[in-house]
């Protein structure tokens, strides 16, 4: 039962089935010393008398306790049978539970009972562990009382030479950490809440610790020992371009990331870099300039987007920067005709194309490069782990791959789920961006919304509306967008106004047309769900409307409003909400409206959500703790960080004698040997 229900195979994870809070039973109060502040209490004292009274539902047992100083009250609902057979007037109990007042006097439901003795007269010498069980457990006795004396009978067993250090003694001296028994002694069974702290200290640190080990040795092993192309100059293609082509001046941060790629790419060890970059900050003329690079030294590259109107919309403006270049960029989808496809595979294969734009049809087996240098993954959590290693084997030496993101990454969570990569940040919009005002507004306000949407349209502008996503179950979500399709068709009647509707139930044909329409302008409004959230580019558009907001996450709001702000016009987001809001709902409006920056943004998403939740997280094993928690732990997983990363580079193969205990460890738990099965 416990290996189905706990997990706990063996006692390692019994050792690591942490309670989840603690009872204060270390000492024992006067019945008089109780008041309507007291929470908790344990009493000791002579049973008076009980009685059952009541009939079928409202049966109940009623006792009473007497101290020295005063009387109980003591009353079960349930379990009735059960209890009389312990109780047995003018024995000494201990009582233990939480202190209610039922016409001004003390009393205690359902109480925790135990025969008083001279074992137990001055209460536990610990606090008393509570367990997360379940309830085919507790039918079975393993509640969480049950769960803890199994806790009690193994610290009997066992010792330090079970459970031994695996933290240089530098490190405990530096951090103040407690010894490792010591501290999964004080988590189980604390002495006071003191001591537990500290054992809770010591155990995040160390998950963290070695989390952050596996993160770091798998990117220095990278780092120190896979090949990567070299990229041995910066040659007239780039240099053309930067010089005559430009269409803006890079940003401040746009020029660093530029040099971090540059080093990269010149140092005969394979580049991963995440860049991360909000909506609109520039990362595809990164992108763009570093591919040019891998041209200029010989080497084809690859843009890989998540959709086909991304691919197109990438395509197309690459071309058009590159116009005055001889540089030779394709396009391939899955909708590329086979007379078009088969020159593309031909031009891939000898070299003649030299960026090859498209979606992950770039990374089928029939495509084929005679010598490919550069991969960019644009919104990389869109593709799966095997659709990017997939670009790893379309050459003998793996070529530099830059994965993009416009979802920000809080600083935590990419070194925890992203450690492994290099990463960049690009947090600086370019020069004459107006930052988008947003307003939150109730949905009785909606008319003016509209209104506002008209003046906008007569200046020549563009709008989205936008509907929460339709799920293939969600009926009632394609009711609301249908029927907000015809409200909004009843404020802009046609022919005066033209809408688009976009959905995830269209075929890709209408939803592609729907789109393009929109893109070229044809359309005055698009209509739709979050399938515009990633990648549409249209800077004529300056308002962008998300019905039903309160529906959202954070970081989903924040990126639908980075559809709009990206021309030189000023633009507006408006928040439409129902009238009744929740607390969450509220702050998430609050933030949207205070701010445009999608670290803070993405940092208060955590904050709310918690690392699991967030969009683009790796399904890893780094997020798994038992006990840290990197949003509140965020001290301790920089602390963490910092002290692996000193003795990596000291000491790579853990050769000195300080450090021979992380050495120990990991081959121990490398070798996977574990204490006795519990049976």
């Amino acid at each position: 039962m416990l290996r189905k229900e706990l997990h706990i195979f063996t006692f390692k994870d019994l050792l690591e089935h942490f309670p989840h809070r603690h009872i204060d039973k270390t000492h024992v109060d006067t019945i008089v010393s109780l008041n309507h502040n007291t929470e908790y209490a344990q009493v000791a004292g002579i049973l008076l008398d009980f009685e059952i009274l009541g009939t079928q539902r409202s049966k109940r047992l009623v006792a009473h306790l007497k101290d020295q100083t005063g009387i109980i009250e003591l009353v079960w609902f349930q379990g009735i049978g059960w209890v009389e057979k312990l109780l047995q007037v003018g024995k000494a109990y201990l009582i233990f539970g939480k202190v209610g007042f039922f016409m001004g006097k003390p009393q205690i439901a359902h109480p925790d009972l135990e025969v008083y003795t001279t074992q137990n007269a001055t209460g536990k010498s610990y606090l008393e562990p509570i367990y997360p069980t379940t309830e085919k457990l507790k039918a079975k006795g393993l509640h969480a009382k049950a769960i803890g004396n199994l806790t009690q009978e193994l610290f009997k067993q066992i010792s330090e030479k079970d459970v031994f250090e695996n933290l240089p003694e530098n490190i405990l001296q530096q951090y103040k950490l407690i010894g490792r028994f010591q501290a999964y002694q004080q988590i189980h069974l604390p002495t006071n809440m003191s001591n537990f702290h500290q054992a809770t200290r010591r155990l995040k640190f160390e998950e963290l610790f070695f989390a952050q080990f596996s993160i770091q040795l798998i990117k220095l092993g990278r780092q120190q020992f896979s090949r990567g192309l070299v990229f041995e100059k910066v040659g007239e293609l780039f240099t053309n371009f930067y010089e005559n082509e430009m269409p803006f001046q890079l940003t401040g941060a746009q020029k660093r990331v530029l040099k971090e790629i540059r080093k990269d790419t010149a140092s005969a060890r394979q580049m991963n870099r995440l860049l991360q970059g909000d909506v609109g900050s520039g990362k595809t003329m990164v992108a763009l300039l570093s591919m040019l690079i891998a041209a200029d030294n010989n080497f084809q590259s690859v843009l890989m987007a998540p959709t086909e109107i991304l691919a197109q919309q990438h395509f197309n403006t690459i071309k058009e920067q590159l116009k005055n270049i001889d540089i030779n960029v394709q396009l391939l989808t899955g909708s590329t005709k086979a007379k078009n496809r088969k020159p593309i595979l031909a031009g891939c294969a000898d070299g003649a194309v030299q960026i090859l734009i498209g979606t992950h049809a770039v990374i089928e087996d029939k495509v084929i490069f005679k010598n490919l240098g550069y991969a960019v993954v644009d919104e990389q959590h869109k593709f799966g782990v095997a659709q990017r290693a997939k670009i790893w084997k379309k050459n003998s030496i793996p070529p530099h791959v830059l994965v993009m993101t416009a979802t920000p990454i809080p600083r935590t969570l990419a070194l925890t789920a992203y450690g492994d990569l290099d990463y960049s940040i690009i947090d600086e919009l370019p020069p004459g961006r107006q930052p988008i005002t947003t307003v939150h507004r109730f949905e009785n306000g909606r008319p003016q919304v509209m209104d506002f949407i008209k003046e906008q349209l007569k200046l020549g502008r563009q709008a989205y509306v936008i509907y929460p996503l339709i799920e293939e179950s969600s009926k009632m979500d394609y009711e609301n967008l249908m029927k907000g399709f015809e409200e909004v068709k009843s404020f802009f009647p046609e022919p005066k106004y033209w809408i688009s509707m976009v959905h995830g139930k269209q075929t890709p044909d209408l939803k592609e047309s729907n789109m393009i329409k929109f893109v070229t302008g044809d359309t005055h409004i698009l209509v739709g769900t979050t399938v515009i959230e990633v990648g549409v580019n249209v800077p004529n558009a300056s308002v962008m409307v998300i019905e039903s907001s309160e529906k959202f996450g954070l970081s989903q709001l924040h990126q639908l409003r980075g559809r709009v702000g990206r021309g030189a016009e000023k633009s507006y987001c408006v928040l439409i909400t129902g009238n009744k809001l929740s607390a969450d709902a509220r702050e998430r409006m609050k933030i949207m409206t205070e701010t445009n920056d999608g670290f803070k943004i993405a940092e208060k998403d955590l904050e709310i959500r918690g690392p699991g939740e967030m969009e683009g997280t790796r399904q890893s094993g780094a997020l798994l703790f038992k006990l840290a928690n990197i949003v509140t732990d965020k001290n301790i997983l920089e602390a963490a960080r910092d002290s692996v990363a000193n003795i990596l580079e000291k000491d790579f193969e853990l050769n000195t004698p300080e450090n021979q205990v992380i050495k120990n460890y990991l081959q121990l738990q490398k070798s996977k040997t574990q204490w006795s099965k519990i049976s």
